[in-house]
């Protein structure tokens, strides 16, 4: 790992998700990597303890905050951005294709006419390679496409941020089956991501880990390449195609996919308050699953 960055992960157990800061050490600036609101979907009612140990780690090591980046909106835990930035300030930032996910969902939940699908929720949008900094430190956003639209990957010295796109080694790879994924596309990002250098640190935003170990997050370009279950050297396209679509036909939908999306198309913010000055989020009916594939 490059001496001038500091990477400190997050984990939630609740979703198997993975936050991180990422701190440039010459100017304690620092980026917020896919923050976690909590959510009990019982109860349909939200907590900040995930993120409030974000918040204390910003404060024990008075980081000033860039950025919050989004991978992509995430399908398994809402967004605790809107919570951070107005806490520490940043700017949250996903990637452009977001305008695509938004115009999907605004159908799906037939969402109010006042939310536009132009990503102006989003403080910026990230174009394929643009170059952008947290502090000093220079930082590449990366479209990488197929799990939705959307996915970035960042880039910071010699490391690499993937999100959902690639899991650990055993674990394998992102399903590719929401409205807007395609398998096609995911093979050719994660193809993208394997180009790196052997050596690039690969942090991944979930681990779902066999029995037989702890979660992990850290692993190497070099390891995925030569261990990972679906796509190492040597899997086709071809043959990873039917093998992800194979698995996707088997797997249910993400416990939090319906309020989760909701928020995240909004930069982690909830639905307008209706009439009442209650905020709601939809279940729509007989949307998601065999339908959308």
């Amino acid at each position: 790992m490059s001496a001038r960055i500091t990477v400190q992960a997050f984990f939630d157990s609740p979703t198997w998700t993975v936050t991180y800061v990422v701190t440039d050490n010459s100017t304690r600036h620092a980026a917020i990597i896919d923050p976690v609101l909590d959510y009990d979907f019982k109860a349909g009612r939200t907590s900040t303890t995930s993120a409030d140990r974000v918040l204390a780690y910003v404060a024990e090591h008075r980081l000033h905050i860039d950025w919050i980046l989004e991978t992509h909106a995430h399908a398994d835990h809402l967004s605790a951005a809107r919570y951070l930035k107005a806490h520490v300030g940043g700017r949250i930032a996903i990637g452009e294709n977001i305008r695509t996910v938004q115009a999907t969902f605004k159908k799906v939940f037939n969402l109010e006419r006042s939310f536009l699908p132009d990503g102006s929720q989003f403080d910026h949008l990230f174009k394929d390679g643009e170059i952008f900094r947290i502090g000093e430190v220079e930082a590449t956003a990366l479209l990488v496409p197929g799990h939705t639209p959307a996915d970035m990957a960042y880039r910071v010295e010699d490391a690499v941020f993937v999100g959902d796109t690639l899991f650990m080694p055993d674990v394998g790879t992102a399903r590719a089956d929401f409205p807007g994924g395609d398998v096609h596309a995911l093979y050719r990002s994660i193809r993208t991501l394997l180009a790196l250098p052997a050596e690039t640190t690969m942090y991944v935003c979930h681990d779902y880990p066999p029995a037989s170990r702890a979660p992990q997050w850290q692993t190497t370009v070099g390891e995925q390449r030569a261990h990972n279950i679906h796509v190492h050297d040597g899997v086709s396209e071809e043959a990873f195609v039917a093998m992800r679509t194979a698995r996707d036909a088997t797997l249910d939908m993400p416990t939090l996919i319906l309020p989760s999306i909701q928020v995240n198309v909004r930069a982690g913010d909830m639905p307008p308050p209706e009439d009442n000055g209650i905020r709601y989020l939809k279940i729509p009916v007989n949307m998601l699953g065999a339908q959308t594939r």
